[in-house]
């Protein structure tokens, strides 16, 4: 199952730590409905 970050932290370096520890994406707040669609498509490999 594919875990996607939603968070206002969007430091490449915080990014990067994330992906380390298994999350798959990251998508930063304020939300842009595009991006997280997108991001879940990509995640589920649609």
């Amino acid at each position: 199952m594919p875990i996607i970050t939603l968070t206002a932290i969007a430091f490449v370096a915080d990014i990067g730590k994330a992906q380390n520890e298994g999350m798959n994406a990251h998508v930063p707040k304020p939300i842009d409905m595009d991006k997280l669609l997108a991001t879940i498509e990509e995640c589920i490999g649609r």
